[in-house]
């Protein structure tokens, strides 16, 4: 089974949060997304420090400081989510791409495809779409997704 790590999951839950709270322009604080989202501050903190490092969000200092999106929200692609909190996305380790051996070969093709198709499905999906699902969910709708 593929799985996510929790530091990506959660970043596209916080930059998620910080979406829905754009059109206030008023910075959102740790302690007020680690409370609505159920994430330990320290753990956001420490989320949201990489999702600076990736040019994803600004931090403002203050009494009124705190966290807002460093552009808008339907420009953020949740691959460039992941990228942030993770790093590039890999199947194939670097000693195996472009190997001689017949099946390290085919199974790198098969991996790099794998990763292409994965970052083309990632990339089609902006955190103000998801924003706009949340905000369907909480108006009592249902989603329904193709991918």
């Amino acid at each position: 089974m593929l799985r996510i790590s929790s530091k990506s999951r959660y970043a596209i839950r916080i930059m998620v949060y910080l979406a829905s709270q754009a059109p206030s322009l008023v910075p959102a604080r740790k302690q007020d997304i680690a409370d609505s989202e159920q994430i330990s501050a320290d753990y956001v903190e420490q989320i949201l420090i990489r999702l600076r490092g990736g040019g994803l969000v600004v931090s403002h200092r203050g009494a009124r400081g705190g966290f807002t999106l460093a552009r808008e929200a339907h420009l953020i692609r949740v691959l460039d989510v992941l990228e942030a909190a993770e790093g590039p996305l890999g199947f194939v380790p670097d000693d195996e791409a472009g190997s001689v051996h017949p099946t390290i070969a085919v199974s790198s093709r098969l991996w790099s495809g794998l990763q292409k198709t994965l970052e083309s499905e990632l990339a089609k999906v902006s955190i103000a779409d998801m924003a706009a699902d949340v905000a369907k969910l909480q108006q009592g709708a249902q989603l329904m997704y193709d991918i």
